[in-house]
C-alpha cells in the first residue's frame, strides 16, 4: 500500500507571488510551491514535498549505481585538514573551504569532496589485487563557500551529491569502470526525465586526464557549452581546443610606430586607424602566483579567463590591478606590446601564429606599432587557446561552425588516473608478488542540483511539471470543495494507495477550488484527478498536467486508468 497524503494535515504554504529575491525559475518555483524555503544565503531547508522529490532522485541514483556493483558508504562531513594537505587541496581551494578549529586548536574542513577520504579508505581496506577492481559510493551534502549562491538551490554553500570513486589495478581497469559510470549516468539521466547532453571537459582541481560533463540545456544554465550541427562534437566551452590555420609565408615590412593619442583600449585604437579589431593585437596582463604574466589574442576577440585558469592550475590567476604598474616603467598601461618586454612571460592563443603581423601596444604612451611580426619581432613562450569561443567558431572535428548553448552540469565524470594514489601512496599487492599502484576514477552527480535542473527543463507557465518517477505523487486529487465531493476524494485515494499508487488529495475545508486547481497545477504531480460537479454521479474529471488533456470517466474507469500507468 502507498502513501496517501493528505493536504489539510500536510506542512505547505504555497504563495501566489515570486520570492523577491528570486531571478531563476526554480526558484520562484519551489519556493512558491512550498518544495523549499531559505535559511541564508545559498542554505535551504528540504520541506516535506521536497524531500520526497529529492528522495526520489536519490532512489534513482542508488539503483542504478547498485546496478554496476557500487557498494554505498558515508563518510564523514567533518573533515581533518592533514588528508587534504597531503594532495595539496587545503590550499588549492582557497576561500571554497569551510575552514574551522576544534577545542584543541586542531584545523579541519567541511568536505567538498572526498577523494582524499576514499583514498585511505581504499587503502585501509584493500590490500591485494583480489580485492580489485572495487566500485564506492556515497550521497551526503557537500560545503563550499560559494562567493555568491544563486539560483536557489542550483547553487548553495550548502548541497547533496553524489560521488562515486573507482579503484583499479590498471588503466585499461580504469577504462572499463569509467565506461560503466557513464553508461549508468545515461540510465539515470534517461530515466530522470532529463533533455542532456554528454560533452568533453576539463578536470580542473580534480586533476586526471579523461572528463566529460552531462549537462542539461537551461536558460539558467551557468555552463556554456558548444555543440556542432554537423558531427556528434560537443564540449564545455572551456575545453574546446583551436587548432591554428597554416600561415603563408609573407614578407612584412619593418616595424612602424604610430601615433595614438587616447587610444587605450582596442576599440579606440581601431576606430583611429580605421582597421577591423581583427588586426590588433590585444596582450592582457595577469597574475599567475603573483607573477605578472601578458596573454596575446586577436583584438576581436576576448580572454576566457575561467579557460586560462584550467590551464595553469594549480596556478592562482588574477587580473592585474592599477597598483601592478607602479615601479614598472617597461609597463605602459593601454599601450603593451609583446616585442620589447623583459623578464615577462608571454602566451599567446593559436591564432596569435609565427609569421602573423600584427598592430599592438609600443610600449610608449600614446604610441602603438604596426607591422609587429611573431617569430621575427617577438616570441611566444607557450600557446594556450585561452580565447571565449563564439558561435561559428570552427568545429575541431569537422570544421563547421559551431553552436552555443546555456545549460546546468549535472553530472561529472574524470579518469583521475594516479594523482591521489601517489600522493598517499595506494598500492596493492600484484599477481606477481609485487605491489602496484592503484589508479582512479571520480565520478559525481548533483542530486539536489537535479531537482532544480528538472524544475527547469519542465516546468510551463502554470507551474511545476515533475515527470512520474521524480514526483512527490502519482496522483494529485482536488475536492471542488463541498462535503460529497471532499468524501469521495478520500475515498478515491484509499483505493488507489491499497493498489499502490502514491495519492497527495486536496482535502482542504474552506479553501475555494479555484485555489485548489491553482495549486495542483503549481505542485506540477503528472496526474490530476477532479472530484468536481458531476461525483454526485460518480463522475470524476482526469487531467494530465503537461499536456492538459482532460477526459470525464466515471470512478472504476479512472481508478482502472490510474493504476495501469
Amino acid at each position: 500500500m502507498a502513501q496517501v497524503q493528505r493536504m489539510s494535515r500536510l506542512m505547505i504554504k504555497t504563495l501566489r507571488d515570486d520570492p523577491a529575491d528570486a531571478e531563476t525559475l526554480n526558484h520562484k518555483l519551489l519556493v512558491r510551491a512550498g518544495y523549499v524555503r531559505r535559511n541564508a544565503a545559498g542554505i535551504w531547508t528540504w520541506l516535506p514535498l521536497g524531500k520526497k522529490v529529492f528522495e526520489n532522485v536519490a532512489r534513482i541514483v542508488r539503483e542504478e549505481m547498485d546496478a554496476i556493483g557500487g557498494q554505498e558508504v558515508l563518510l564523514p562531513a567533518l573533515l581533518p585538514k592533514e588528508p587534504y594537505e597531503v594532495s595539496g587541496r587545503w590550499d588549492e581551494y582557497g576561500d571554497l573551504l569551510f575552514r574551522l578549529k576544534d577545542r584543541k586548536g586542531g584545523d579541519y574542513l567541511l568536505g567538498p569532496t572526498h577523494e582524499e577520504i576514499f583514498t585511505q579508505i581504499v587503502k585501509d581496506q584493500c590490500a591485494s589485487y583480489k580485492d580489485l577492481p572495487v566500485i564506492v559510493y556515497q550521497i551526503q551534502t557537500k560545503y563550499r563557500d560559494e562567493a555568491r549562491p544563486r539560483a536557489g538551490v542550483l547553487r548553495g554553500r550548502e548541497f547533496q551529491m553524489k560521488d562515486s570513486y573507482s579503484f583499479d589495478l590498471d588503466d585499461a581497469g580504469l577504462a572499463e569502470s569509467y565506461a560503466l559510470h557513464r553508461a549508468a549516468y545515461q540510465r539515470i539521466f534517461t530515466r530522470l526525465g532529463f533533455d542532456y547532453r554528454i560533452v568533453s571537459a576539463v578536470s580542473g582541481a580534480m586533476g586526471g586526464s579523461a572528463s566529460e560533463e552531462f549537462l542539461a540545456p537551461a536558460a539558467a544554465g551557468e555552463d556554456t557549452f558548444v555543440d556542432c550541427p554537423n558531427c556528434d562534437y560537443a564540449a564545455n566551452t572551456e575545453a574546446v581546443t583551436f587548432k591554428a590555420p597554416a600561415t603563408d609565408v609573407i614578407d612584412h615590412g619593418p616595424v612602424e610606430e604610430l601615433d595614438t593619442p587616447d587610444t587605450p583600449t582596442i576599440e579606440t585604437l581601431a576606430q583611429h586607424l580605421g582597421v577591423p579589431a581583427s588586426a590588433t593585437l590585444k596582450n592582457l596582463l595577469v597574475k599567475v602566483d603573483g607573477e605578472i604574466v601578458a596573454v596575446g589574442v586577436p583584438g576581436d576577440r576576448e580572454v576566457d579567463l575561467g579557460k586560462l585558469g584550467e590551464h595553469l592550475t594549480p596556478a592562482a590567476v588574477e587580473v592585474v590591478t592599477a597598483e601592478d604598474f607602479e615601479g614598472r616603467p617597461d609597463l605602459v598601461r593601454g599601450y603593451v606590446g609583446p616585442q620589447g618586454l623583459e623578464k615577462v612571460r608571454y602566451i599567446a592563443d593559436p591564432r596569435v601564429a609565427p609569421g602573423t603581423a600584427w598592430i599592438t601596444g609600443a610600449n610608449k604612451p600614446d604610441t602603438h606599432a604596426k607591422n609587429v611580426v611573431v617569430g621575427r619581432d617577438f616570441t611566444v613562450d607557450e600557446y594556450l587557446d585561452v580565447v571565449v569561443v563564439q558561435a561559428g567558431d570552427p568545429c575541431p572535428s569537422c570544421g563547421a561552425g559551431l553552436e552555443l548553448g546555456r545549460a546546468i552540469e549535472i553530472g561529472h565524470i574524470f579518469q583521475l588516473g594516479r594523482k591521489y594514489a601517489d600522493a598517499f601512496q595506494l598500492d596493492v599487492l600484484g599477481q606477481n608478488g609485487k605491489p602496484v599502484r592503484v589508479t582512479m576514477g571520480s565520478y559525481g552527480i548533483g542530486v539536489s542540483r537535479a531537482v532544480a535542473a528538472l524544475a527547469e527543463q519542465s516546468a510551463d507557465e502554470h507551474g511545476l511539471c515533475w515527470p512520474r518517477e521524480v514526483a512527490p505523487a502519482d496522483v494529485h486529487i482536488v475536492a471542488a470543495g463541498k462535503a460529497q465531493q471532499i468524501e469521495l476524494a478520500l475515498s478515491l485515494a484509499d483505493r488507489l494507495g491499497t493498489a499502490g499508487v502514491r495519492v497527495l488529495v486536496d482535502d482542504r475545508a474552506g479553501v475555494s477550488p479555484g485555489v485548489k486547481f491553482t495549486d495542483a497545477e503549481l505542485i506540477g504531480v503528472p496526474t490530476i484527478l477532479i472530484a468536481g460537479r458531476r461525483s454526485g454521479e460518480g463522475v470524476v474529471e482526469l487531467k494530465d498536467r503537461k499536456s492538459g488533456a482532460r477526459e470525464e470517466l466515471p470512478v472504476d474507469d479512472a481508478i482502472a486508468r490510474i493504476v495501469g500507468e
